[in-house]
């Protein structure tokens, strides 16, 4: 099975500064596309970036110009790099990864646990 560790998050004031990891984990065969979701309290969790298993990336308009979505092929991680940050942006941010596990070669998708962004002053 893969499993995904998230990181990064925590407290920052506006205009500040995060950047989240999510390493996957396990008999990996192989990777495919990443994401980032975001969920703030009695909303519903909407994708924030993408980054596709050929590094092409896709934003979501109100991150657009503030957030970098990267990854590391080798380490088997996705990055998001936020700045600019607002207060509109605090929530649990979730790593949603399509990957085969070794053992199945079958693409599926996982979730992260969900690491609290707080922006604040």
């Amino acid at each position: 099975q893969v499993q995904l560790v998230e990181s990064g998050g925590g407290l920052v004031q506006p205009g500040g500064s995060l950047r989240l990891s999510c390493a996957a984990s396990g008999s990996i065969f192989s990777i495919y596309a990443m994401r980032w979701y975001r969920q703030a309290p009695g909303n519903q969790r909407d994708l924030v970036a993408v980054i596709t298993g050929g590094s092409i990336t896709g934003y979501a308009d109100s991150v657009k110009g503030r957030f970098t979505i990267s990854r590391d092929i080798a380490k088997n991680t996705v990055y998001l790099q936020m700045n600019s940050l607002k207060p509109e942006d605090t929530a649990v941010y979730y790593c949603n990864v399509d990957a085969a596990p070794l053992i199945t070669r079958i693409r599926s998708n996982y979730w992260g646990q969900g690491t609290q962004v707080t922006v604040s002053s």
